[in-house]
């Protein structure tokens, strides 16, 4: 790969992750009601999604992902019961002042899980590396090390973005102390993630 390619692939990836989408809102609400370290486990698993996505497009094999299609829409209403869920437990959520109150965690696993369900449930992010990989290299030539630069890059690239929304969104909920504009919080971070899970459902 060349440092030309890597960066022009590393430009049109930051455009497009960086457009607010259903996994953006779901890791801003969940910022917004529970804090950042705990979705940690859920940006991760969203860039292992990324990750295998990324690598099914570039080993040429989308006839895979098409061929078992049912495992892959099984993984997708299995994202969107979780985030269905994770809505109405924001939405019932105590308001107390978070000064007296230690939030509840989720258990790392189960977010990971719920990261990689929203990844893997929306095969439109593997069509857009397939859209944009031919344009920057012949995929019938990709070496094991250019396979690991690419992943590199993009992991690189979603670190920047997510952690710039996780970081904002961290910043807007230092702001909310009070048991009023907690609750407004938790119904306005239910709606978003109530409407990420819409969304992926609608796909």
């Amino acid at each position: 790969m060349t440092l030309a390619s890597l960066l022009l692939f590393a430009a049109a990836l930051f455009v497009a992750a960086g457009t607010p989408g259903p996994s953006i809102a779901a890791l801003v609400s969940r910022v917004l009601s529970r804090g950042i370290g705990d979705v940690l486990p859920f940006l991760a698993a969203m860039w292992v999604g990324e990750a295998i996505w990324l690598s099914l497009a570039i080993w040429g094999l989308a006839q895979v992902a098409e061929s078992f299609h049912w495992l892959f829409l099984a993984i997708k209403w299995a994202g969107v019961g979780y985030l269905a869920f994770l809505a109405w437990k924001m939405w019932h959520a105590p308001v107390a002042a978070e000064t007296t109150v230690v939030p509840e965690r989720t258990a790392p696993w189960r977010m990971f899980l719920a990261g990689l369900a929203v990844t893997l449930g929306n095969p439109k992010i593997m069509m857009f590396y397939l859209a944009l990989l031919p344009t920057l290299l012949d995929l019938t030539r990709v070496s094991l090390f250019g396979w690991a630069e690419l992943v590199a890059t993009m992991v690189l690239v979603l670190m920047v973005i997510d952690f710039g929304w996780a970081v904002a969104a961290q910043g807007a909920r230092r702001l909310l102390r009070s048991p009023c504009a907690m609750r407004i919080v938790n119904r306005l971070s239910a709606t978003t993630m109530a409407g990420a899970a819409a969304a992926i459902a609608s796909r």
